[in-house]
């Protein structure tokens, strides 16, 4: 089968396609006809090896474990294993598969059961693919974490990329005020899924905002745990989901002490890998939200879509079709 691999950090130059062996699903496997995948952060990290958690985590210290990586997927079971009883050959299913050995930049992919979904009738494949990590991530960090409601003063940092654009939706479902920061060419966009106000972040440090939020969503990290300290309100709360490694450090010891001595909560949030899928499921049946997809590639032009998204000017997803 055809395959993106690569065995050393760096460059998306590293990244190559070529002929590997198809892989068979073990006992609790199932054996996935890729259609699509999408390319997240973790994609990006585990190829430049940086933040160096990334190869602490399991992605290798020195080079790559994971030969191929992807771990947003959508496709058709070919085959399972002895002990599946959730799914047959010729199911539609999709999934975030990070817990199970990545490898969905390939023609076929093994993955557990427990880790996929049945896709419905009404997304294609390319929605199921940019949905897994994003929709979930954004879920859990709209529901999971702070309680919004109607008047909430929300801002989600990074807005216009893959969870970003999730959170828009979901959080004015929720009735809050939301502000969107990202760069000025996805204004415009984030302001077409809802958001009340937009920043262009080189234009305007919204930390500067003294008590102005109630709740911040951080997907990129730019700034110290103090400045976003200083951006909330009393009683405030900021999650930070991606960003680098200095700035993870200092939310692991930092931000724990700011939530028990004051009035303010701060942490990181836990991602759970495909928990609350079916509930994302319901609001695209109701058309309550949509996933974003910027671009669709082709498994060949896979290196030309990872160049593309290291840009950051990608709005939402950037999906690898099959």
């Amino acid at each position: 089968m055809k395959a993106i691999t690569y065995y050393q950090y760096g460059s998306v130059d590293n990244l190559k396609l070529e002929e590997v062996e198809k892989p068979a699903p073990k006992d609790n496997e199932v054996l996935i006809k890729m259609q699509a995948a999408s390319i997240n952060s973790w994609d990006w990290d585990l190829v430049q090896g940086a933040p160096f958690y990334v190869r602490l985590a399991g992605g290798g210290i020195r080079n790559p474990i994971k030969k191929i990586i992807g771990c947003d997927i959508a496709g058709i079971v070919e085959g399972v294993g002895k002990k599946v009883t959730k799914f047959q050959p010729g199911d539609e299913v999709f999934g975030d598969i990070s817990q199970c050995g990545w490898g969905g930049f390939a023609e076929f992919v093994c993955a557990k059961e427990n880790a996929l979904t049945v896709k419905p009738s009404f997304i294609t494949f390319e929605e199921a693919a940019a949905t897994p990590q994003a929709g979930v991530m954004a879920l859990q960090g709209i529901r999971d974490f702070k309680k919004i409601e109607a008047g909430v003063k929300m801002l989600v940092n990074g807005a216009g990329g893959g969870v970003g654009t999730f959170a828009i939706q979901m959080a004015k479902l929720y009735g809050a005020e939301v502000t969107g920061v990202d760069n000025s060419s996805k204004l415009s966009m984030m302001t077409s899924l809802g958001a009340d106000h937009v920043i262009d972040f080189v234009e305007e440090d919204f930390t500067q905002k003294r008590n102005a939020y109630d709740y911040i969503l951080d997907v990129v990290g730019h700034h110290s745990i103090y400045d976003y300290k200083r951006s909330l309100r009393r009683g405030g709360e900021y999650r930070m989901i991606g960003g680098p490694t200095s700035l993870i450090l200092q939310a692991m010891m930092v931000a724990p002490f700011i939530s028990m001595t004051g009035n303010k909560k701060m942490g990181i949030l836990g991602h759970e890998p495909n928990k609350g899928l079916g509930d994302i499921l319901e609001l695209y049946r109701d058309r309550s939200i949509k996933p974003v997809i910027d671009s669709v590639y082709s498994l060949e032009d896979t290196v030309e879509a990872f160049r593309y998204f290291g840009r950051g000017l990608f709005k939402g997803k950037v999906v690898i079709s099959m």
